[in-house]
């Protein structure tokens, strides 16, 4: 592995950073803590006297503007260490793109006041927009890291039907967690006094819509981890390389874990500890489960056949003749 290729799992390691804190910061109902203030806080650089919630959301933005600064370089970077048409330097251009959309959105969210205790439509909407970006945002710097430390390029024709069911199973994957961040937001607006109170509140007459959707998620899951555990077994089965039976078992492992965090944090209604474990397992499910269709969409290795000894009777017929 290159230098390169260390900075851009580095890259990747501090993006699921910012992402946990991004959450933490959700889930602490701070996200108004510098008011309707961007990219300032409280109308300052430096706030004067700044109380917890604008402290915990000031770190979001100083560590949101890191990676910003780390995908400039990143880009930079991949165009020094790839020659032209590499798919590092598509997949860091990609990162650097999407990173700039992730900042546009969490402008959205604080200058239109979509932070805090609101619970309006509005809000879910770009609640999910900013998961589908994140994830987008983990996958194309996973894939800049993966492609510089030499994986093959993905190739799409003639894969058949495991591309289709990769697909099925990113896309599914992708809805789920947009799904699972109203879930959480409504979690931490709605938070429940007992499981069984959850549940009534859940299939209430005219509950709010935050409380509604939360049933469903467990449901949406539990159909997506069987997806991406048929895929996985069908990507072993057509592409038997290294490679994919380390990346589809450790892809479903973290589908087994995910289950069980999920399950635990229904139990234990959502505390904060578990809904960014649950947010962090989720991360890591998704960029594994990126690696593991890129390694098994990239073309089938070719295979030099040994020289075979006519003198060596172990070694059988060449030409399907049967040998007399």
């Amino acid at each position: 592995m290159n230098r390169f290729a260390r900075f851009a799992w580095g890259v990747l390691l501090y993006e699921l950073a910012v992402v946990a804190w991004g959450a933490y910061v959700r889930a602490t109902g701070s996200g108004g803590g510098c008011g309707r203030h961007w990219p300032l806080c409280d109308g300052m650089i430096v706030p004067r006297a700044p109380g917890i919630a604008m402290l915990i959301e000031l770190s979001h933005r100083v560590s949101s503007a890191g990676a910003l600064v780390l995908s400039i370089v990143l880009v930079a970077w991949a165009f020094r260490a790839h020659p032209p048409r590499h798919p590092a330097r598509r997949a860091a251009v990609a990162t650097l793109a999407l990173m700039v959309s992730e900042a546009l959105i969490g402008a959205v969210l604080v200058l239109f006041e979509l932070v805090a205790l609101d619970a309006s439509l509005r809000r879910a909407v770009s609640v999910s927009l900013h998961l589908v970006n994140t994830f987008l945002l983990l996958a194309s710097t996973a894939l800049t890291a993966w492609w510089s430390s030499g994986g093959a390029r993905i190739r799409l024709r003639g894969q058949g039907g495991v591309a289709w069911m990769f697909a099925l199973s990113l896309g599914a994957l992708l809805f789920v967690g947009a799904g699972g961040a109203v879930n959480a937001l409504g979690d931490t607006l709605f938070p429940s006094a007992s499981l069984s109170a959850g549940l009534t509140e859940d299939f209430a007459p005219g509950a709010q819509l935050f409380v509604r959707l939360r049933v469903f998620h467990p449901l949406l899951a539990a159909a997506t981890a069987a997806i991406i555990v048929v895929t996985l077994g069908l990507a072993r089965g057509v592409r038997p390389t290294r490679a994919v039976r380390i990346l589809a078992g450790a892809t479903t492992a973290l589908v087994v874990s995910q289950a069980a965090v999920g399950i635990l944090n229904v139990i234990a209604l959502a505390p904060i500890g578990l809904q960014l474990a649950h947010l962090v397992v989720a991360d890591a499910l998704w960029i594994l489960l990126v690696l593991a269709a890129a390694a098994a969409l990239a073309p089938a290795p070719s295979v030099t056949p040994l020289p075979i000894d006519p003198a060596d009777p172990s070694q059988g017929p060449t030409d399907g003749v049967p040998s007399t």
